[in-house]
This record gives C-alpha cells, sequence and structure tokens, in this order.
C-alpha cells in the first residue's frame, strides 16, 4: 500500500490548493484519490477504500481492469480522436453493438455524446422536431407548440435543455427561465398523466399536442426511487393512444446496472414495454467520458438530418474502445448476472443486520437505497467513510449504494458488515 511519504503533497494540502483554483459548485470534495483498483481506491494519504459508489455508477469494471487498460492504451498508440468528419471502426462496431443489446429494431440508430446530459438533449431535440409533425402544432398554421411531459422528482441533467426536464426547484430556479414547453406531471400518478395528455387542444385554453414522455424507470437522483410497473405501463398506453413518444433515461440504470442490459428490459420494471428513444451514459465506457441516445426505428431516426444536431468530441475512437472493452467484459464475466445476484446479497444483508437505522432497502441489481429511520443520511455517509467504506447521501434518509458490477460476493459481505455498524443515533443533518 502507498504510504504517505511516497505520495507528496498530503490531502488536506491538496485541498486547500483546490478550492483555490476549482468553481465552488462541488462543494469541498471528502477527500483526494490517488489510484484504484478492482473494487477499492486509495487516497493520497494512503487510506482504502471500499468503493460502493463507483463514481456515481460510472466504474462499471472498477479500477484499472486489465481489460479497459490494454483496450484504452492500444487505442490511444493508433488514434484519440478524429473529429466526426471521419468515421473509425470502434465508433461504428460500438452503434451496432449498443442497438444489438437495447433490443432495437431494424432501422435504429445511435447518437453519441459526452455525457449523460448531453445523451437527453439529443431525445428532447429529436422529441421537438417530432412534435412539430404532430397533427395542431404546426407553426405555419397556427398551431400551438407540443408539449414534452416530465415527471416530479426526475432528473435529467444540469445543461439548460436537460435542466428543463430536470425537477428539482433548488437547481432550476436560478436559472429560470428555461427551455419552453416541457411540464411536469406527478410521478407515479395516472391520473395526473392522463389530465396533462387530456390539456391538448380544449378550445382558447387548450394546450398543444403532447410530443414526448421523459422518465427514469428508477428515479436515481430523487432516492433510488422505482416507478410501479403498472404506472409505466399506463404511461406507455397514453404515448402510444396520443402518438407521443417515450423517452426512457437510462444514464444510471443503463448497462447491466439493475440486472439487466437496460431498465426497460425488466418484466418487474415496465411490464415489457418498448421505449421510442432510450439515453445512455455513466457506466458504458468504464470511467471514460461517454453518453448518448439509442432511437428505435428509422422513421423517427430519420428526423435527424446533417446539421440538426453534433458534437466534437462525441464517439471519438478513444471512448469507443474503452466501451466495447467494457460491454465485452461485462459479457464475457457475466457481469449483469452478477450484478442481479449481488444486488440481491446485499439487499437482504442490509435488512438482516439488525441495525435500526435501516428501514428499508429499494432498487434493483446494484442499484439501490437504504432507507433511514431519520434524516441523517450526510452523517451515515460520513461515518462509512471514515471505517472505509464509500456511499452517497443520495436524499436526507437515504444512502445510495453503486458499486461496480465486478464486485464480489465477500465484497457485498464486506460492505454490509461496515454499515451494520453505523451509529443509530447519528445526528440529523
Amino acid at each position: 500500500m502507498p504510504t504517505k511519504e511516497t505520495l507528496g503533497p498530503t490531502d488536506s494540502q491538496w485541498l486547500g490548493q483546490y478550492s483555490q483554483v476549482h468553481m465552488n459548485v462541488f462543494g469541498t470534495p471528502l477527500r483526494v484519490m490517488d489510484h484504484g483498483e478492482g473494487v477499492r481506491i486509495w487516497d493520497v494519504d494512503g487510506n482504502e477504500y471500499l468503493d460502493f459508489l463507483a463514481g456515481i455508477a460510472v466504474n462499471s469494471l472498477g479500477y484499472a481492469h486489465p481489460a479497459w487498460v490494454k483496450a484504452v492504451s492500444e487505442q490511444a498508440a493508433k488514434c484519440a480522436h478524429v473529429s466526426n468528419y471521419f468515421a473509425t471502426e470502434p465508433q461504428i462496431r460500438l452503434a451496432s453493438r449498443l442497438i444489438e443489446l437495447a433490443g432495437a429494431p431494424e432501422g435504429s440508430h445511435v447518437y453519441f455524446g459526452n455525457s449523460g446530459a448531453e445523451g437527453n438533449e439529443a431525445a428532447l431535440k429529436l422529441a421537438k422536431l417530432y412534435g412539430r409533425t404532430l397533427p395542431g402544432a404546426s407553426p405555419s398554421i397556427g398551431g400551438k407548440p407540443a408539449r414534452i411531459l416530465a415527471l416530479t422528482h426526475g432528473f435529467h441533467g444540469r445543461t439548460m435543455g436537460a435542466l428543463s426536464a430536470t425537477w428539482k426547484p433548488v437547481i432550476r430556479k436560478p436559472f429560470e427561465p428555461l427551455v419552453p414547453n416541457i411540464e411536469f406531471v406527478r410521478a407515479g400518478d395516472p391520473i395526473a398523466m392522463y389530465e396533462a395528455f387530456s390539456a391538448t387542444g380544449l378550445g382558447q385554453y387548450g394546450k398543444g399536442p403532447v410530443a414526448a414522455v421523459i422518465l427514469e424507470l428508477i428515479q436515481g437522483e430523487a432516492g433510488v426511487r422505482p416507478l410501479d410497473v403498472a404506472y409505466v405501463k399506463k404511461v406507455r398506453e397514453l404515448c402510444d393512444i396520443n402518438h407521443a413518444l417515450l423517452i426512457i433515461d437510462e444514464v444510471q440504470t443503463g448497462i447491466g446496472r439493475t440486472g439487466s442490459w437496460f431498465a426497460f428490459q425488466r418484466e418487474d420494471l415496465t411490464g415489457g414495454i418498448t421505449p421510442d428513444i432510450v439515453t445512455f451514459a455513466k457506466g458504458v465506457a468504464g470511467g471514460f467520458p461517454m453518453g448518448g441516445m439509442i432511437s428505435f426505428g428509422g422513421k423517427l431516426s430519420a428526423l435527424f438530418t446533417p446539421g440538426s444536431h453534433g458534437s466534437t468530441f462525441a464517439g471519438n475512437p478513444l471512448g469507443a474502445a474503452a466501451a466495447l472493452a467494457t460491454l465485452d467484459t461485462i459479457e464475457n464475466e457475466h457481469l449483469v448476472e452478477n450484478a442481479e445476484e449481488r444486488g440481491e446479497q446485499l439487499r437482504q444483508g442490509i435488512m438482516a443486520s439488525g441495525n435500526p437505522l435501516f428501514t428499508s432497502v429499494r432498487g434493483r441489481g446494484l442499484l439501490n437505497a437504504i432507507l433511514l429511520s431519520h434524516r441523517c443520511s450526510h452523517a451515515a455517509m460520513n461515518w462509512a467513510l471514515e471505517h472505509g467504506l464509500i456511499v452517497n447521501a443520495v436524499a436526507p434518509d437515504a444512502l445510495r449504494l453503486a458499486p461496480p458490477l465486478i464486485v464480489s460476493e465477500q465484497e457485498i459481505d464486506e460492505a454490509v458488515s461496515i454499515l451494520a455498524k453505523i451509529p443509530a443515533d447519528l445526528p440529523n443533518d
């Protein structure tokens, strides 16, 4: 293990410099990290941590996985970037692979971005183009602009378009007015969704048609809250009746995280429905910044034409090579199945731990949250960190756990052992 003597400046020294050179949008970092291996990471002071956050569900293969390192190193030695005036083999292979994994129909296409927010921006722009094709939405004949419906407690990103579909008022209000014609509907309430659709075209007070509904099947930033399967099926039904698109944001739930390649493929989350657009990011490239969307079918995909959207770095061969290595490793090491099995082990272990602080656990696969008996999540997170376990205070009364998909049975037991010792009398945050 590294020692303080070999690592140079200490954690506190680095943090002092950080505060002077970084925009204060993240607050003070918890630690300054140095390197990782597998499911473990070390800070600059040489302290070891079992990482059950994985960069917020990003590091699918943990740290320094040999297959990932090899793929990135070999591609970096060839070319890292060529711009979108050109294509590369990894980019083409990756798009084909994602369409296959999503079970998307013939004619489906992929757009690559650099983050989940960019994937959702692309989806919202495509939905706006689609909305212009709906009866009653054509500006040339006095139509009313098509609308996009988002859910309360949903999170889709912090760029202006994605933020417009993100519920949390505290991060929205300073930037208003945002993109118009995006409305919020109470999550989990089928009547509210029906009423939002029914507001279309009611005389002078009527609204434009609904172009799309965007939702997360598990609302991650809201505290890992799965939507009810009956509700999701109803939303799909209303979209079909009203010729609206269903956009499923799989930025956090996709790429094996929930025990299936995509969460929409889980019967217990959707009942077998098919989306029109899926967005992805986080775990797709195993730590390399990448995101994007998959549009289902050729007719929808054809709405994006040259110049209607773009990105300089998106789909670069280095990121594509990292993603291909990540997907290959997930498949070869059966990590989708591992996510399902280890997730079940984790949930059972937490509830069997006997810690009175824990009231329940919710989630799927390796995306879970522990519900706490009182609002002390930050205190609990800090206690766990001091004892060598990284988790996340995702809500005042909830801890998020999203370890790498490679996590072992023994590492789950180790994490549960630490969690079981969190004091139940921690003060409220």
